[in-house]
């Protein structure tokens, strides 16, 4: 586990954050690895105080927890409350897509097609932290349109808590030679953005998700079981 010292000029706590929450959703913070604030500090040139703020606010925000006799973790979740959390982005971005779409103009769709492309270029480089970042930032532009920013600032809280995860399933999928899982189904909301088809657009992202809900069951069995 490697963490980049931080930079000179910028307030130390927003960096040490940062710092943490990039390692823990990129996966180089794994999923139950303790989290020890005096190692943090010295990887990152800082004293422990701004570690223990980041660790404080990281626990706010559900990606870390703190274990009797361990400390402070990486939350690891069950394959139950991962599913959980899927069910629930259902609900939220099926209707974001729904009002985003009517608001797209010409301008936010180029940027869309922009989106798209660059995501498909990170795939194509090997690049998948960068594709499932620029994968969120393509269905961002949709779901601010919604003009609903309660709805969308939810959204984006789950979207954190499961990206770590959603690299270990990008990971799996292109080393069983499935990288179009990827993409595919943003080609086609792509389409639908362009034509402002509401219904499709909820179909589009209720079959995304309702897919990524069933790769989550068998990659783990126990979810089935839940």
């Amino acid at each position: 586990m490697t963490l980049n010292k931080l930079e000179p000029g910028a307030l130390v706590a927003d960096q040490v954050f940062d710092a943490i929450h990039q390692g823990i959703t990129n996966g180089d913070l794994a999923a139950g690895q303790r989290l020890r604030i005096r190692d943090l500090a010295d990887q990152l040139g800082t004293s422990v105080m701004p570690v223990r703020d980041a660790i404080r606010r990281l626990e706010e925000s559900g990606l870390v927890e703190t274990i009797p006799y361990r400390g402070a973790v990486v939350r690891a979740f069950t394959a139950h409350e991962l599913l959980n959390v899927y069910a629930v982005r259902r609900i939220l971005e099926v209707e974001a897509g729904k009002l985003g779409v009517v608001n797209l103009d010409k301008p936010e769709l180029a940027v869309l097609k922009d989106q798209y492309d660059s995501m498909k270029s990170a795939l194509a480089g090997g690049d998948l932290a960068a594709c499932i970042a620029l994968d969120e930032k393509f269905l961002s532009t949709i779901y601010l349109a919604s003009g609903n920013p309660v709805l969308f600032e939810t959204i984006e809280r789950l979207w954190i808590q499961c990206r770590a995860y959603k690299l270990i399933g990008a990971r799996r999928a292109v080393a069983e030679g499935k990288s179009r899982l990827l993409w595919e189904y943003q080609s086609k909301i792509l389409k639908a953005v362009k034509s402002h088809d509401v219904d499709l657009i909820a179909e589009l992202t209720d079959q995304s998700i309702l897919a990524a809900m069933e790769r989550i069951r068998q990659a783990l069995p126990s979810a089935a079981q839940d």
